[in-house]
């Protein structure tokens, strides 16, 4: 899939000039006239990497790169700022606002691809993200429960996996599989997104394991509706005769005939709503635990830690 850019700039000719230039390499690319414009769009789309003019009315690059980084929506989209000044002081600024890179105007297409190629590079060593889903990975995810851990904010943990997953990928075989993997990241980004906005946060730990971030108040709402919109989202994969019995048979080591139904998923909940966390890995066992609890319920389900555990 390729990457998505957005190009800032109240030039109208600079705008098309990046814009050709960028779809010529092969990006995807929105544009915007205005700062907030600009903001609308990246929250909208989360555009891998925003090509942002300094100097623009309403509110100037500099501003936009630091709402772009305050915003959990943006805060890991790439920014490269553009600007017709070469003064060392507003280099400085770019930088201190969140940018990743800079240019200087005029440029030539061959910098400008170079160095929007080399940013999201960067980014992407960094970002530690998931090949398949796009979705931030281990070191994003143990990133994320740690800052809310250590600045004392009220969160919900949720640790989602399928079941009946590998029955599945055995018996359509892998592609079809990751197809499964990638609409279980849709409906977890989705939910959150829905219930949770800037507040939430989704990574997908490897496989068929993922994990949610959230306000504690709305995350039980969240977890049912990822099973019920899963459940509806999982019956477009498969071949209508295996929908209508409602398994697949998949062969044994003995070569024995089994029967495995549909893939659901399941979700175990762990809030600081009921503890409190001193460290991620108590967040992740509690959810993990209540993901086994979870998995004791035929179909997709949730099960939420109520147990109240008084703070030291």
């Amino acid at each position: 899939m390729p990457e998505n850019i957005l190009v800032v700039d109240d030039d109208p000719d600079i705008a098309r000039y990046v814009e050709v230039n960028l779809r010529s390499a092969g990006y995807e690319v929105s544009v915007a006239s205005d700062g907030e414009q600009a903001l609308d769009r990246a929250f909208d789309i989360r555009p891998d990497l925003v090509l942002l003019d300094v100097m623009m009315p309403r509110i100037d690059g500099f501003e936009v790169a630091q709402r772009l980084r305050r915003d959990p929506r943006t805060t890991n989209t790439s920014i490269i700022m553009l600007t017709a000044k070469a003064l060392s002081s507003d280099k400085v600024l770019g930088l201190t606002a969140g940018a990743d890179d800079y240019i200087i105007k005029p440029f030539d297409p061959i910098e400008l691809l170079a160095r929007v190629k080399g940013v999201l590079r960067r980014k992407k060593e960094m970002m530690n993200l998931s090949p398949l889903t796009g979705l931030p990975g281990n070191i994003r995810i143990q990133d994320e429960i740690q800052r809310r851990v250590e600045d004392h904010r009220p969160f919900a943990l949720i640790y989602a996996d399928l079941d009946n997953f590998k029955a599945y990928n055995d018996h359509y075989g892998f592609q079809r599989g990751d197809r499964v993997i990638r609409a279980a990241a849709r409906v977890l980004q989705d939910a959150t997104d829905e219930f949770a906005g800037a507040d939430g946060f989704v990574g997908h730990v490897g496989g068929d394991d993922f994990v949610a971030v959230l306000p504690p108040e709305i995350a039980e709402e969240a977890a049912k509706a990822i099973c019920e919109r899963f459940d509806r989202e999982i019956q477009g994969h498969y071949d209508r005769d295996d929908l209508e019995r409602g398994y697949v048979e998949v062969e044994d080591r003995k070569q024995n005939l089994q029967r495995f139904p549909l893939v659901s998923i399941s979700i175990g909940i762990a809030t600081t709503a009921t503890r409190r966390f001193s460290h991620p890995g108590e967040a992740v066992d509690i959810a993990t635990e209540m993901k086994r609890f979870a998995k004791q319920q035929i179909g997709s389900s949730y099960a939420i830690d109520r147990r109240h555990v008084d703070a030291e």
